[in-house]
């Protein structure tokens, strides 16, 4: 279960990326088509509060994860620096 946990795991750490990348795409087609450039601005916050928001997400998933798998009982300090926590 624990490799199903970690591919499931990855499977989210993706589609949160292509999300995030879809979204700033949308945001620079709307820019660049003449639209509304708060509602551009409102989306390229909205993908950064996300790929944030994912960050926290996957770094407790990961924690949970390794829990599961018998490893650390308590989250890592200043794993939001690890180059694993970013997508």
């Amino acid at each position: 279960m624990s490799q199903e946990l970690r591919q499931l795991m990855s499977g989210i750490q993706d589609h949160m990326s292509q999300f995030h990348r879809m979204m700033e795409r949308q945001a620079g087609e709307m820019e660049i088509a003449g639209g509304d450039p708060e509602v551009a601005a409102k989306l390229m916050k909205g993908a950064d509060a996300m790929k944030d928001s994912g960050n926290i997400y996957l770094s407790w998933a990961r924690h949970y994860v390794a829990l599961s798998e018998g490893g650390a009982s308590e989250a890592e300090e200043g794993e939001e620096d690890s180059p694993d926590f970013q997508f």
